[in-house]
């Protein structure tokens, strides 16, 4: 299964269309790699930025800790291999090293964990030219084994149950960051105002 065909079947303009695609991909992508199921989580934004700007600010894969709220550090290892450190619920964290593994420039960035990882997943963000005058339009692709026993319920927590709004809230952060410089949050301040 190409990650190709998995970009595809999630640009299906019809709901359940689309879902049945994911269901089918997933369950192929299970067989391919010998994963007792897979979950496939995708979604698409538009950015009122430069496609450039956008590609390299993701390709610096330490960036994503500035808008993925539960990643705590990707550090490189190397130019192709990025070590994840993922915050999990009671004070843990989840950690896994991922390989780039297909890269266009301005256009694709395709990763997928090492052999031994906790969290079996592969991704992709694929970066197109958006509608005249609107931007870019910033395709996220994550297919990961959704872990069983105590691991797969702090993933279900650290995923708060529903990737896909996860995904959709990780996306929102991306587009306010890289459109307002910062991010904007619903938490309040107790300080006294500065004067």
């Amino acid at each position: 299964m190409s990650e190709e065909t998995i970009g595809r079947a999630l640009q299906s303009d019809a709901p359940l269309t689309a879902a049945v695609h994911q269901r089918d991909i997933a369950h192929e992508v299970a067989e391919e790699r010998g994963w007792r199921q897979a979950a496939l989580v995708g979604r698409t934004v538009t950015i009122n930025r430069p496609r450039a700007e956008l590609y390299a600010f993701w390709r610096d894969f330490r960036n994503l800790a500035r808008f993925m709220e539960n990643v705590e550090s990707i550090t490189p290892s190397d130019a192709r291999r990025w070590r994840w450190v993922v915050k999990a619920p009671a004070g843990r964290t989840v950690a896994w090293e991922s390989v780039l593994t297909d890269e266009v420039d301005n256009e694709l960035l395709a990763w997928e964990s090492v052999e031994g990882a906790d969290i079996k997943n592969f991704g992709r963000v694929e970066f197109r030219d958006g509608p005249p005058g609107r931007g870019t339009e910033v395709t996220a692709t994550i297919v990961y084994e959704p872990p069983g026993g105590d691991l797969g319920k702090l993933i279900a927590k650290l995923f708060q149950k529903e990737p896909k709004i996860q995904a959709r809230r990780e996306l929102r952060r991306f587009k306010q960051l890289m459109e307002t410089g910062e991010i904007s949050t619903a938490k309040t301040s107790n300080a006294a105002p500065q004067g």
